[in-house]
């Protein structure tokens, strides 16, 4: 049964912000690699600074991920999220870098959690970025990463993305008449798929011509494959042995009767190009245990943009 509810909200290390460290888990995994696909330099400090049961899932998964260890004894399959999550940050960091190239100087992270790209990337003079978060989630972020400078005009906003966050945003001086790239990375599955309309709906209302918006998502189906039990299995252990209490499962909205982000863009004249997340990571040199490559299907990689027509 879904623990979720309509105004439900989170610090850290509850509910859907607690996700937010597992991703900064895997960034941090991915870093210590001699073949690092990106590096994060504050995804450990991120980590780090929750507690011992978060370094411990930390240690475990760097121990997992090494280079030569990428399958953890099981094929590839209790290593299938990961795989995807590095997949996307390399696929998002290459949009957000292609879109800089293009001239935008605008950038909105929706539901950026423990994201340090505002950080980490390298920005053109005149780059704002936007952060839209819970209120705590990016109060512990700004406490963690205090005194470190970012690398453009990092402006956050504390502010649920079922509530009015247009407002919040343009009030913070976002310019509707400006290119923006939006990133929605790992936030779909956490919002009705009333709430996902209604957001890709508010999306499109402050895009200018040349905006670009680049997501994923997981899809349903094929809940019961091996790979998939072998990975929450994998979790439920790890999670137990650090005393931390999450069941990501309960976290998420079905995929049942959610429209397709691929189908909503294009039938609102955005041009969509679908990603793949195997080929990222192929094209990027990292070879794929089969079982995870088919895992890496269930997920949706999109980027798609605004022309002048549909503005």
């Amino acid at each position: 049964m879904s623990v979720r509810s309509d105004d439900d909200s989170w610090d850290i290390t509850e509910s859907v912000g607690a996700t937010a460290l597992g991703v900064a888990v895997m960034r941090a995994a991915e870093t210590r690699r001699s073949d690092a696909l990106f590096r994060d330099p504050y995804a450990a400090r991120l980590v780090e600074a929750a507690g011992s049961g978060w370094n411990h899932i930390m240690r475990a998964q760097v121990a997992a991920t090494s280079d030569g260890a990428d399958s953890d004894g099981e094929g590839g399959r209790g290593y299938s999220s990961a795989w995807m999550l590095v997949a996307r940050t390399v696929y998002f960091d290459e949009y957000l870098a292609a879109a800089s190239a293009a001239g935008v100087r605008q950038v909105v992270i929706l539901a950026s959690g423990l994201d340090a790209r505002a950080y980490r990337l390298e920005w053109p003079s005149g780059t704002v970025v936007f952060e839209i978060d819970q209120p705590k989630v990016l109060e512990y972020k700004d406490s963690v990463l205090a005194g470190v400078q970012p690398a453009a005009d990092r402006r956050v906003i504390g502010v649920d993305l079922r509530q009015d966050w247009p407002k919040r945003l343009c009030d913070n001086g976002f310019d509707s008449a400006a290119p923006t790239a939006w990133l929605a990375e790992g936030l779909l599955r956490y919002l009705p798929g009333e709430a996902q309309d209604r957001l890709c709906g508010d999306i499109a209302a402050l895009s200018a011509p040349g905006s670009r918006i680049a997501l994923n998502i997981g899809r349903g189906g094929r809940e019961d494959s091996p790979a998939l039990h072998a990975l929450r299995e994998r979790r439920k252990r790890l999670l137990a042995e650090a005393g931390i209490r999450l069941k990501l499962e309960e976290l998420w909205y079905p995929w049942e009767g959610r429209t397709d982000p691929r189908d909503w863009f294009t039938a609102h004249g955005w041009a969509v190009t679908a990603g793949d997340p195997a080929v990222v990571l192929s094209d990027h040199g990292r070879e794929l245990p089969e079982a995870a490559r088919a895992e890496l299907n269930r997920h949706i990689l999109m980027t798609a943009t605004r022309g002048d027509e549909n503005r």
